[in-house]
């Protein structure tokens, strides 16, 4: 039942950053789909989307310590398990300990995070390829203005005023979300650049447009955080206002982790509501997330506010 996820924990290097060491939620790894293991230096993280027996996490326990001995044999083993099923996240600390504050890096970014708290630990792991064209990006046109919404931690804005923005606008309705995002900003010594809205971007656009036009708008929502956002009447209306907040040719990320809703979902409405927006490509997610079926997967899109079409009033296709 777990011998992929066991092979794996026997071949890995542990890495310096923090990334997901093994994903069953793909699809690739047969009897293993309820389980993913993400390492948050120095501490690993099994997750596991149906209850597992004492029996089974001894089995993976004494897989990561074998490892961890041949691999870091003068620092201690340190492990966390949580289980998603019905109710809230239970979480449960293995072995060791987890550091207070805990910081991790992402080529070159720290990040406070949270591991034993609540089933998102402060870093979306998925969205590593998508911060990593955020900073290219932002690297070659220094100084852009990006507007990030339902921007959780602000690890895009981390990573953008790191590889050269002018200013970041970063919104999103959770103050404790916000306030972690400015820690964040602080522990890479970025103490300018970066604007903090703790509002619902829906009744907040007046301060938003007022703040831009913008050189590039990433969203990132929840795909269904009832009274928050629900993507399949929510995305609809935040795609009718991009042209009207980004620069001529500027460009819009636009991200969606709901397994049920494909690229199509985003791209027929996108067609439809904001016509002078041209599809440019799909982000690749981490080769860690590989997935037996892309569509379901992780979709970061993105799009340019055409030239062309803003002059003429026109759609480009």
């Amino acid at each position: 039942m777990m011998q992929a996820l066991i092979e794996t924990i026997a071949a890995m290097e542990p890495p310096t950053d923090a990334q997901r060491l093994f994903h069953g939620r793909g699809g690739l790894h047969p009897g293993c789909e309820h389980l993913a293991l993400d390492f948050y230096p120095p501490v690993f993280v099994l997750t596991s989307f149906l209850p597992l027996e004492d029996e089974a996490l001894a089995t993976v326990h004494c897989a990561l310590e074998n490892r961890w001995q041949q691999r870091r044999p003068d620092q201690p083993l340190n492990w966390v398990y949580q289980c998603r099923t019905e109710g809230p996240a239970q979480t449960r600390l293995m072995a060791g300990a987890v550091p207070m504050p805990h910081e991790v890096l992402e080529n070159g970014a720290r990040f406070r995070v949270h591991v034993q708290k609540g089933q998102n630990h402060g870093l979306f792991l998925d969205m590593a390829a998508g911060r990593q064209w955020v900073a290219d990006h932002v690297a070659s046109h220094k100084g852009l203005r990006v507007l990030n919404l339902f921007a959780y931690t602000c690890a895009f804005s981390v990573v953008a005023l790191k590889a050269g923005a002018g200013h970041v606008l970063n919104v999103d309705m959770s103050q404790g979300a916000l306030a972690i995002g400015q820690q964040n900003h602080q522990l890479n010594g970025l103490s300018t650049g970066a604007g903090f809205l703790p509002h619902d971007i829906f009744s907040t656009w007046g301060k938003i447009s007022r703040a831009g036009p913008y050189d590039l708008i990433i969203v990132d929502p929840p795909s269904y955080q009832k009274g928050s956002f629900v993507a399949t009447k929510d995305y609809a209306r935040l795609m009718r206002r991009l042209p009207d907040l980004l620069m001529h040719g500027g460009h819009a990320l636009l991200c969606l982790n709901a397994p049920e809703l494909g690229c199509a979902f985003l791209q027929t409405q996108m067609q439809e509501l904001a016509p002078s927006m041209r599809f440019v490509e799909r982000i690749a997610n981490p080769a860690s997330f590989a997935d037996v079926a892309p569509d379901k997967a992780l979709k970061v899109l993105l799009y340019q506010e055409s030239l062309e079409a803003a002059a003429a009033g026109a759609d480009p296709s």
